[in-house]
């Protein structure tokens, strides 16, 4: 599809966010790069004071337009890194795609496309577009044809674009692939192939990935142009994670993940299995027990593996159990624990799982299930992050008595979303100025195009469901359920 005439690209690039650095006093600050005052500000507003590890090895190389491989755990701060990068060469006035990242999930995409927009502030009207399947696709075709600056998608729904002629990626400047090992573990390195050549050869390539297997490093070699490779230290420091081991038998493996759950109480804990099988058996398990638990693995439709996602990162659900697979792209803030209920084999695996937790400031806490005939993999674990094991015993915990706290918060679906116009800002207000609750007993609210999903306090659930249903929105009535089924009305 040819762009119209006014989305043509400009015979120059002004390169706009090319400025001459401020003086710097620290080599960690965004000052000592050559971002632009309005970006450095918007920055500070974002509360991006200094530059994580990741950001300070990958920002230089990138912003002076060189191929980057760049693996690093998850956490880490690659997609400022990336959104920087791109921000810096585009040119604001051309309403052409001047920036692809590929995604190996739809919510990885939506999480990437909401952090670029936190960093467009200050570049002026930037037009972020995701383009991921498990949507209407003729509302993506309308969208392309008003143009978009930067394109953020999953493989196979760009991939349909390319094929019907609905995007032109002819000027395009950058090329991302996040989570690199995730998309080709998915089966998309075809797709990724045929997508890098529908690329100008002249382009940026970056490449994030939380591991860096011999399958990446041959894909690398045929998107990149002599990279520079930044290999960011894999291990957590005990200060940030708090990893305990225990031995058990396979037949009480189950038991002892409702054990540790009882003893510990996190409000939010991520349960790795190593099968599609035992992630159903184990959450079915805990939800006989009365533990507010949820399944995640790949045989689920894209709109389940949302309501699931949404619960979980919204504090509905306590308890979330996937598979390695399911789980890649999750980005879950506020996780309290994760417990390898099977023992991963790969010990790079192991690191990328128990980084979910320790976030920030956080302590984090990883509890990993151990058979005899699995100490081997144990073993691998303890030289590969190069220090001692911390082994305890089961017994020593208490048996969990009566039933289990209820997840603080519930979810209320609503029936309205972007294309009604509905906002977060909406609601907030029906539920504190109209309805009088507290702004505190509000969680998470995500406004998708058709749907909106927000978290009440369990407290107020009923009360501010009676209050919505029963008056109006913006003047309109709105359908609504609660997606939890042990809520009174």
């Amino acid at each position: 599809m040819a762009w119209p005439s006014c989305l043509s690209p400009p015979p120059c690039d002004p390169h706009p966010f090319h400025e001459t650095p401020s003086p710097v006093t620290s080599p960690s600050s965004f000052a000592s790069l050559p971002l632009s005052p309005p970006t450095l500000e918007n920055l500070e507003r974002l509360e991006f004071h200094t530059m994580t590890p990741v950001q300070a090895q990958s920002l230089p190389p990138i912003l002076a337009g060189e191929d980057v491989i760049v693996q690093a755990k998850t956490g880490s701060g690659k997609t400022a890194a990336l959104g920087l990068g791109i921000l810096h060469t585009l040119n604001p006035a051309w309403f052409g795609t001047q920036a692809l990242v590929l995604c190996p999930t739809r919510e990885l995409s939506e999480q990437v496309a909401v952090e670029l927009r936190h960093l467009a502030r200050a570049a002026g009207n930037i037009k972020i577009l995701t383009l991921c399947g498990g949507a209407a696709i003729r509302p993506q075709i309308e969208s392309l044809q008003h143009g978009a600056h930067i394109v953020v998608a999953t493989p196979g729904r760009l991939l349909d674009h390319i094929e019907r002629g609905s995007v032109d990626l002819a000027g395009l400047k950058t090329l991302v692939l996040d989570e690199a090992d995730r998309m080709i573990d998915m089966g998309f390195h075809d797709d990724i192939t045929a997508i890098v050549k529908a690329c100008p050869t002249r382009r940026q390539t970056l490449l994030f990935s939380a591991t860096y297997p011999d399958n990446i490093r041959k894909a690398s070699a045929r998107f990149l142009n002599r990279p520079q490779e930044i290999r960011l230290e894999s291990r957590h420091d005990d200060s940030e994670i708090e990893q305990r081991f225990y031995e058990v038998v396979p037949a009480q493996r189950n038991a002892a993940v409702a054990k540790l759950l009882a003893h510990f109480k996190p409000v939010s804990t991520l349960a790795f299995c190593n099968t599609k099988a035992q992630v159903r058996t184990l959450s079915l398990d805990l939800r006989k027990q009365g533990f507010s638990a949820l399944a995640l693995h790949g045989d689920l439709e894209q709109r389940e593996r949302e309501d699931v996602l949404v619960q979980f990162s919204n504090q509905s659900c306590s308890v979330l159990v996937a598979t390695d697979v399911a789980a890649r792209g999750l980005d879950i803030q506020t996780l309290d624990a994760v417990i390898n209920v099977d023992i991963t084999p790969n010990a790079e695996v192991h690191v990328h799982r128990i980084g979910r937790t320790g976030r920030g400031k956080s302590k984090g806490l990883a509890l990993s299930l151990v058979t005899r005939s699995e100490m081997h993999r144990a073993a691998l674990i303890e030289t590969y992050q190069a220090t001692p094991i911390a082994w305890f015993s089961l017994d020593k915990l208490k048996a969990p008595t009566g039933r289990p706290p209820q997840a603080p918060m519930v979810t209320l679906c609503i029936q309205g979303g972007r294309k009604d116009k509905l906002r977060a800002g909406d609601l907030v207000g029906a539920l504190t100025k109209d309805a009088g609750f507290a702004f505190e007993q509000i969680g998470k609210i995500n406004v998708l195009d058709f749907v909106t999903f927000i978290a009440l306090d369990r407290l107020i659930a009923a009360k501010a469901f009676k209050k919505l249903s029963d008056g109006t929105i913006k003047g309109r009535h709105f359908n609504m359920r609660f997606m939890q089924d042990d809520i009174r009305l």
